[in-house]
């Protein structure tokens, strides 16, 4: 990279200005303990060994310039090598500890990728009719998983989909997320109605859930010329259709999340929604239209959806989060997933 390169010469370059500038001034003023600069620069980008011989080339620097100064053995360029020297050996430590650190966040990100492609598998790109598109972006700058979970999966019932949002954050969620996805995994293919498929999901975080967590979840599933719908308090999707028609696909009544069956609540009846050919529908979590711009404008996603009018679904979805990145302006304050699925022509 371009920047990897000049932190590579700057050490060099800051080192070269300190020598002309102490040779054109004269020892007038003295300008050489400022050679500790290249040891210093190089901690920034370099080994522990690059660090040491910058270290010594600077004070190779060093000696020249003080006999041209007539300095050379006098207390104050003694104290100035011993400056270099200092630097240099601090700077060592510097560069040292860098690079352990560097190694660490190298295996946290091995390990982050390996969670990754256990829980959020990638989707299938088609599905019979269905062209299928997924976008999903982490809050946390290092990490590439998060509270937020998809799957697709292709059933003998028909094309079944799973988006869903776990309450809080950190490894707390992502091992939530595991449970979740782990059973819809098992049950979308054992279980013949989709209300089936939310009983085991409830089932399966009554026993790993504790409190009043919850997961906010939608199930989907194509079948005909419609997609059958079941909201577990998730925020609705959008459906756009062929003629240019937008809405929203809202239950008729509010669901309860997932997790919360131990408090009485009782699991939200499935509803249908018109998927005929040429229509789309975008499924995505509470990061997107919560993510707000510096004037705290919440992300207008019904006036966006024009994004998702191009050839290639994927291309498509990939506009609209990079709208969403420029709106917000810097990272994502949650994290944020998005599903389209669309149906071509017979």
């Amino acid at each position: 990279m371009r920047s990897q390169m000049v932190l590579r010469r700057l050490p060099f370059v800051v080192m070269g200005l300190v020598a002309l500038v102490d040779v054109l001034v004269g020892p007038s003023l003295g300008f050489l303990p400022l050679l500790t600069l290249g040891p210093t620069f190089a901690s920034v980008s370099g080994s522990v060994r690059r660090t040491a011989a910058v270290g010594a080339l600077a004070v190779t620097i060093c000696i020249p310039l003080a006999a041209y100064s007539h300095l050379l053995g006098k207390p104050q360029n003694n104290l100035t090598i011993a400056t270099i020297a200092g630097i240099t050996c601090a700077s060592m430590l510097a560069s040292w500890l860098r690079t352990r650190r560097e190694r660490e966040l190298a295996n946290v990100r091995m390990v982050a990728e390996a969670a990754q492609r256990v829980l959020l598998r990638p989707v299938p790109r088609r599905a019979g009719e269905l062209r299928i598109a997924l976008s999903y972006t982490s809050a946390a700058a290092e990490a590439q998983i998060g509270g937020d979970l998809y799957e697709v999966v292709t059933t003998p019932d028909g094309v079944r989909l799973l988006i869903g949002d776990v309450q809080g954050k950190g490894l707390e969620a992502v091992e939530t997320a595991a449970w979740v996805l782990g059973a819809f995994r098992e049950s979308a293919y054992d279980q013949p109605e989709l209300l089936g498929v939310a009983e085991r999901l409830e089932t399966s975080l009554a026993r790993h859930l504790g409190g009043e967590k919850f997961v906010t979840a939608i199930l989907a599933e194509v079948r005909g010329d419609d997609i059958l719908l079941l909201n577990c308090g998730h925020p609705a999707p959008v459906v756009l259709s062929q003629d240019g028609e937008v809405r929203h696909a809202e239950p008729p009544e509010e669901g309860a999340p997932l997790g919360l069956g131990q408090l009485g609540l009782s699991l939200p009846k499935p509803y249908h929604v018109p998927f005929a050919h040429g229509d789309q529908i975008l499924f995505y979590t509470d990061g997107v239209i919560e993510a707000r711009n510096r004037d705290g404008e919440f992300y207008p996603l019904e006036e966006r959806t024009h994004l998702l009018l191009g050839p290639d679904p994927q291309e498509a979805l990939d506009q609209l989060r990079a709208d969403l990145l420029h709106h917000v302006g810097g990272p994502v304050p949650d994290d944020a997933a998005m599903l389209l699925l669309r149906r071509h022509g017979a």
